[in-house]
């Protein structure tokens, strides 16, 4: 890994996030470049490990989130109140947030912010097919599903064709060999590109039932900001 971290080091990026693997090895040089680690959990023991290796900050990803949620699928609402109680650096709530309500729990529960992933990608800037933004914003929080749950190596994806037949093969005893050609990423990338919603499996969170409009970035942030403020 050292030229990828090199890439990043010469690329002047000032802020890593790391997950799915342990990220000591990676915080030596980061470190000595001045470069901050978040690291993504979804548990609070696997963020309590990575705050004792000396990341800088954690994402704690809820069950509710897209793409990998773990295995214990614990909901943000009992999530992060737990992680903040045993978590001393900064901590970002991830998983189900989209508008200032989400916000201001997470800042409720203890965490020091949020982070949007399906809300982000319905805007105006968002290098994404308008047929996804479209479907996002007249999805609802059903319109996702758990692939690879067999496996242990969940994920959150929408709902369609491709999802619900890997869901099925897997249910039926399959192995990843039986779905990886489903699941490959070029079939992915051809969603977001061409806007083909069941040309392959693409991550979204069960946010998306708080998504109702495709904004631009700046005016969602200063919507978001402007009513937490009012809320609180």
């Amino acid at each position: 890994y050292d030229e990828y971290r090199k890439v990043i080091v010469d690329a002047g990026i000032k802020i890593v996030e790391t997950a799915g693997s342990n990220p000591a090895p990676h915080l030596p040089m980061f470190h000595d470049n001045g470069i901050k680690v978040l690291h993504k959990c979804t548990s609070v023991r696997h963020g309590v490990k990575a705050q004792s290796l000396g990341v800088d900050g954690i994402s704690i990803d809820g069950f509710e989130c897209a793409g990998h949620p773990g295995e214990d699928d614990i909901p943000g609402l009992v999530l992060i109140p737990a992680a903040a109680a045993k978590i001393d650096i900064p901590m970002i709530a991830s998983g189900g947030f989209a508008d200032a309500r989400g916000l201001v729990a997470a800042l409720a529960l203890g965490a020091d912010g949020i982070n949007m992933g399906t809300r982000f990608m319905c805007t105006v800037e968002s290098a994404i097919h308008q047929n996804v933004k479209e479907a996002i914003v007249a999805g609802s929080e059903l319109d996702t599903v758990l692939i690879f749950r067999p496996l242990r190596n969940t994920a959150r994806v929408a709902s369609n064709a491709v999802s619900r037949e890997v869901v099925e093969i897997l249910n039926r005893g399959g192995q990843f060999a039986d779905v990886k050609d489903l699941v490959a990423g070029t079939r992915g990338v051809k969603v977001y590109e061409v806007g083909d919603l069941d040309a392959g499996i693409w991550s979204v969170g069960t946010a998306m039932g708080l998504i109702n409009d495709i904004p631009t970035v700046g005016e969602l942030v200063s919507r978001i900001v402007a009513e937490a403020e009012e809320l609180i």
